[in-house]
């Protein structure tokens, strides 16, 4: 067999890294007072700093263990560790190379990020290792994924050369703000900023503030109206207000909220009360369904949409309910709507339509994504424009700001000049207040204060909301949007040259062939995030700011969509297409990257389909991947499902370019199956229990075993079979899934002890493994007063635990079982898998082996009907007050049988059945009921019952 690839000196990523402190500072830098640069604009999964930093200088650097790794590096890293840390590093390179881990782990933090005796380590040290490496000359670093410029900035702040693109144009122009132009221009920038966000807040406020109007002296903050429709019930015609809360601020126990009034002709008026929050109407809109609050009559979701298409969404004709005021202490206020509110609404409806008559392109008229569109509910209720997105308010609050921002420096129209660099950032200042001054944001009763749009990527239904005073100083105020940017700009500044930045295909990149040292990119999660769609809201607004400053980005009515790297059937783009087009992108960028080069690509889906896709574009765009690593970046509160595996972390594949050293693609080499299928078991077993001491479990250690199984496949053009049949990637992850569940389960259990459990039991535990995470619970995402979609579509939760249904049938499939013949704890239904929930399991465990699950959602009332069906099995069965239940099964059965005598209070019987039926005298019930124990999520039903259970178990004499 030939030799596999070329080899190169490891560099330290590919050996090591302190992920758990790493994950720990991304954490944390997630805040923009970290100095995270979403301050400058908002961009959809964009990667903390840490994270990106942490890997770059690791990719950068060499391992000094590696035979290769060139003396002079070795030598050089003594020094400068040794001058940092104050100890000379002596000794083997063993402890060289924790002596650099440290380093990355330190440097991760954002305090030793802009430390100069850190910085300067991290640049002394990346360059030295690229002397060691590569001709003279700094690093080389592109990322033709670039989003908001997390990657390239970090290349920055380590002193490499960095070139970012992006198919994008907002993407795009953040990056050029973020990497060139506050690198440029630094503090001439920020200054300039702040004198010309000042001049057009005066010049705001004296067009403007006729349209928000104080009263009595006090400057309302944010104004709170519902959409409304009128009532279909018989001779009834009154306006229904679709609302879902009437409370406006909750301390403690104590609210401030909405009440009835009376009517003024068909018109509902409310009052400003305060009561409990039970004192309180409820929601008029359920399930998209709106209630009459005068004759009772519910008009059906289909009517709702029906009559909100003819008002274009409604927001011209909502009602104003009340208004918040701010105090000095920042406490919120409320009164009642003024006729002198009502006339500034009616004003800015005049104003609009005579921009509309005079300057109509001034109004974004351009049209929102087709129906279906991830993330989209709006179209179905008539908002089909841009413009339907926003009051006439607030469209004539963001035509003030934009022309005033193409209006400011106009001595200063020199091509990326200073004048064009602080219109740019001007033009960001406007996004981030249109991220406030929309009909998405409803108002917060718990913080008093108005959210923005895009807490979620998505665009919902939201039918009260809240209007945000652009003239205040609160959240959605022109000042603040200023302030909250320029924050932002200083935090980039690295004190360095700026970056390339260019807006370009990734499947078709203008970077010259074998430039490029390390390429780290986060490129589009399969389907995940509709980009293009999304960003189209803030496009709109840019092009009527900064179409003359940069005609390159903005010369498409909408952002070009043309080679995006998505899955969205809606547009055409399936798994064909998006394998396709990944794998396109990602031969470019082993193209321009140096044979001798690195590569670093993050990923983060739940899905197998997504996984199986990416690697496979990986595969055969000439990527030998030779490690990965599983960093904590993502945002717990984003979770779109409860109980549902999805990665709390994204999976840094770090790879190579599989090339000869001349840059020629390798085609030659082949694999032995039986080899690697040998090879496999040893690799998951030693890369396991490591992930396990780094907290990393479930779905996240899955998918970070990829790297160690897939550098075993990945390093020969082809793996063929005794037959000589090529084996193809499916096949092969198939297998990894199968050698990680076995592996995971040995860990769970110790398999002398647990030889006897039946496979209903394996499966359950590596199911709940799987969704297992960092602070995993079974708390429901939906608080009360965060927005609410309620548009109708789909079933409410189930409880249980879902998994897509290829990964759970990869589970079982690798412990040897079959989903279909787990339908007693397992119900399939269409693309969702999921583990039924041990109080839906009732009539199965206690009224006998032909009892069906019957499913239910588990509200606390719903519990009640557990205990009464518990209460029907006692008296048919003879157990009620003696005896106990019959035994279940299997262990699992037996568990679950008594979590739920747990559950159900019946202390006695719990107690006869441990005992006089025996069930406690089993080694094997016990082992499960503790790794049970271990393994539902804390917050859970099933937690508390099964640590019920185990509380029992030294009481009754079982040690």
């Amino acid at each position: 067999m030939m030799a596999a690839t070329e080899t190169y000196p490891r560099r330290l990523i590919e050996v090591d890294l302190p992920i758990a402190t790493v994950s720990e500072h991304a954490r944390d830098g997630r805040s923009v007072h970290h100095g995270h640069i979403t301050a400058i604009h908002i961009w959809w999964a964009r990667k903390p700093l840490p994270s990106c930093r942490a890997a770059a200088l690791a990719a950068l650097l060499i391992d000094p263990l590696d035979p290769a790794c060139p003396e002079a590096f070795k030598t050089s890293a003594r020094d400068v560790l040794g001058q940092l840390y104050g100890t000379r590093v002596d000794g083997d390179d063993e402890g060289l190379r924790r002596g650099l881990l440290r380093l990355v782990s330190d440097f991760a933090s954002w305090q030793r990020a802009t430390d100069p005796a850190y910085r300067d380590a991290a640049r002394t040290l990346a360059s030295s290792a690229h002397a060691s490496l590569f001709e003279s000359g700094p690093s080389f670093l592109a990322d033709p994924f670039c989003g908001g410029g997390s990657i390239p900035l970090e290349g920055l702040r380590l002193g490499a050369a960095s070139y970012a693109s992006d198919l994008n144009p907002v993407a795009t122009l953040i990056s050029k703000v973020t990497l060139e132009y506050v690198q440029r221009f630094g503090d001439k920038l920020f200054a300039a900023v702040g004198q010309w966000g000042a001049r057009i807040t005066q010049q705001a406020k004296q067009e403007l503030q006729r349209f928000y109007p104080v009263v009595d002296g006090q400057m309302p903050v944010a104004y709170i109206s519902f959409r409304r429709i009128q009532c279909e019930g018989p001779k009834c015609g009154a306006d229904v207000v679709l609302t879902s809360k009437f409370h406006l601020s909750r301390r403690g126990e104590r609210s401030i909220g909405l009440r009835l009034a009376g009517w003024d002709g068909p018109t509902p008026r409310f009052e400003i009360a305060e009561g409990n929050l039970r004192s309180f109407l409820g929601p008029t809109v359920r399930r998209g369904a709106a209630t009459c609050l005068k004759c009772g009559y519910t008009i059906p979701v289909e009517r709702v949409r029906e009559q909100l298409s003819t008002r274009s969404g409604g927001a011209p004709s909502a009602l104003l309910v009340a208004v918040a005021l701010g105090g000095p202490s920042g406490e919120r206020s409320f009164r009642a709507p003024t006729d002198e509110d009502r006339a500034a609404l009616a004003a800015a409806s005049n104003a609009v339509a005579e921009l509309e008559r005079t300057r109509s392109d001034d109004l974004p008229g351009e049209p929102l994504p087709p129906i279906g569109t991830l993330g989209f509910r709006v179209q179905r209720y008539g908002m089909v424009r841009w413009r339907d997105l926003f009051t006439p308010r607030q469209l004539l609050t963001l035509t003030t700001l934009a022309r005033l921002v193409r209006e400011s420096m106009p001595d200063d129209r020199t091509p990326n000049g200073l004048g064009v660099a602080v219109r740019s950032c001007l033009a960001l200042a406007v996004d981030r207040l249109c991220d406030y001054q929309n009909t998405g944001c409803s108002w917060n009763p718990s913080g008093s204060a108005l959210p923005h749009l895009f807490t979620r990527q998505a665009l919902p239904i939201i039918w009260d909301y809240g209007e945000a005073n652009p003239l205040a100083s609160s959240s959605g105020s022109w000042t603040g949007a200023v302030e909250h940017v320029a924050r932002g700009l200083r935090n980039a500044h690295v004190d360095t040259h700026g970056a390339d930045v260019g807006m370009a295909s990734a499947s078709h990149h203008p970077l010259p062939t074998d430039c490029a040292h390390l390429l780290v990119t986060d490129p589009p999660y399969y389907d995940a995030i509709p980009y293009a769609d999304l960003s189209d809201f803030f496009y709109v607004w840019l092009r009527r700011m900064l179409g003359a400053d940069h005609p390159e980005l903005f010369k498409t009515a909408l952002v070009p969509r043309e080679d995006e790297a998505i899955v969205n059937p809606i547009a055409g783009k399936d798994r064909d297409y998006y394998r396709r087009i990944m794998t396109a992108a990602l031969a470019e960028a082993r193209r321009v990257t140096r044979p001798d080069g690195i590569g670093v690509i993050i990923f983060a889906h739940k899905s197998t389909s997504g996984w199986e896709d990416l690697l496979a574009a990986m595969i055969a765009a000439g990527w030998i991947i030779t490690a990965s690593w599983p960093i904590d970046t993502e945002n717990a509160s984003r979770l779109h499902v409860r109980n549902s595996a999805v990665l709390g972390s994204s999976i840094h594949l770090v790879c190579r370019p599989r090339e000869h050293r001349d840059g020629r693609l390798i085609t030659d080499t082949v694999g032995d199956w039986r080899d690697i299928l040998s090879a496999l078991p040893k690799r998951i077993t030693e890369w396991m229990p490591r992930l396990a001491r780094e907290g990393i479990v479930g779905a996240d250690a899955i998918f970070a075993c990829i790297g160690p199984a897939l550098e075993l496949f990945s390093r020969y053009a082809r793996v063929e079979k005794v037959s000589g049949a090529i084996v193809p990637l499916d096949e092969y992850l198939e297998q990894v899934w199968a050698t990680v569940s076995r592996e995971a389960l040995a860990m769970i259990f110790n398999e002398a002890e647990t030889a006897g459990l039946e496979e209903d039991a394996r499966i359950t535990a590596m199911w709940l493994w799987t969704l297992a995470g960092p602070g995993s619970s079974a708390t429901s995402e939906g608080a009360e007063d965060e927005p609410i979609d309620d548009d109708g579509g789909g079933d409410d939760a189930l409880a249980g635990f879902s998994l897509e249904y290829d990964a759970a049938q990869k589970i079982a499939q690798g412990l040897g079982a079959r989903l279909e013949a787990l339908d007693h704890i397992v119900e399939v239904k269409g693309e969702t898998a999921r583990l039924l929930a041990v109080a839906e399991r009732t009539n199965h465990l206690f009224g006998g082996a032909d009892a069906a699950p019957a499913p239910k959602r588990l509200s606390k009332k719903k519990q009640m009907t557990i205990f009464a069906e518990l209460d029907h099995a006692a008296e048919e069965q003879g157990w009620s007050d003696v005896g106990a239940p019959k035994a279940g099964a299997t262990t699992i059965d037996r568990v679950h049988q008594a979590m739920l005598l747990f559950a159900s209070g019946r202390g006695e019987a719990l107690k006869r059945f441990l005992v006089q039926e025996g069930v406690g005298q089993s080694p094997l019930f016990w082992k499960l009921v503790q790794s049970f124990s271990a393994l539902y999520p804390s917050g859970s039903d099933e937690k508390r019952w099964v640590d019920g259970v185990l509380a029992r178990k030294k009481g009754l004499g079982f040690g």
